[in-house]
């Protein structure tokens, strides 16, 4: 007898997978919006990288490598004009300390937009993370229900179904030691001793009585024999 299990998808499934992908969705524009505003917000600045820069020389800033190019050249004239000294490291009664004052906050500003591409960057792939896996939740629930046959036991261990049956393997014994066995015994060649005459005599002859002992002589003397 076979016992029959009925799987079914799990109920709410296919709402969480349709809210999921909502939210992926929203995620996806929240961050290219943003990414817009900030470049757009950079471009109307104006602001071209320095000639002297190591990367992006003459480029129009407007996005997260040129901002983060053009506040390494702002940090390299600043330390130029202090002689390599920083703003907290200058005296407060050097007329540099404004100039570098300065070139603090622009540097500031750029990293910042600089942050904020990277937190657009990031909310856009957890969109796309947040769809598939909406995607996935959906088509697990959508699926029929599944009917899986499973063969029972029997008491004695044994499967109900006969091409389920399996022999039964007898458990592994030690080897017991034996008893050498006794070597054949070899025929003997000597003869057996004859057996002795019967008391008939030989085959074939006659009995004769035994020997009749002599008298004994009469006590008192000898006697004379007679006449």
């Amino acid at each position: 007898m076979s016992s029959t299990v009925t799987v079914q998808p799990t109920k709410g499934v296919r709402g969480i997978g349709l809210v999921t992908i909502i939210a992926g969705i929203v995620m996806i524009v929240a961050g290219v919006v943003v990414w817009i505003v900030v470049s757009q917000t950079l471009s109307d600045e104006q602001i071209t990288v320095s000639d002297d820069a190591s990367m992006f020389a003459g480029q129009h800033v407007s996005g997260p490598f040129t901002a983060y190019a053009q506040a390494e050249v702002i940090n390299k004239h600043a330390l130029e004009a202090s002689g390599g000294q920083t703003y907290a490291e200058l005296p407060q009664d050097d007329p540099t300390r404004d100039t570098v004052m300065n070139a603090s906050f622009l540097r500031a500003s750029l990293f910042t937009s600089v942050v904020a591409f990277g937190v657009c960057a990031l909310v856009i792939g957890l969109g796309i993370v947040f769809i598939l896996l909406g995607g996935a939740l959906r088509r697990l629930a959508g699926g029929p229900q599944v009917v899986i046959d499973s063969p029972s036991y029997s008491s004695g261990g044994d499967l109900s179904r006969g091409e389920h049956r399996a022999e039964p393997v007898e458990p592994t014994r030690p080897a017991t030691p034996t008893t050498p066995a006794p070597p054949p015994e070899r025929p003997s060649t000597r003869t057996p001793p004859e057996a002795p005459p019967a008391a008939g005599g030989p085959a074939g002859g006659t009995t004769q009585p035994p020997a009749t002992p002599p008298e004994a002589p009469p006590a008192g003397g000898t006697s004379s024999p007679s006449a």
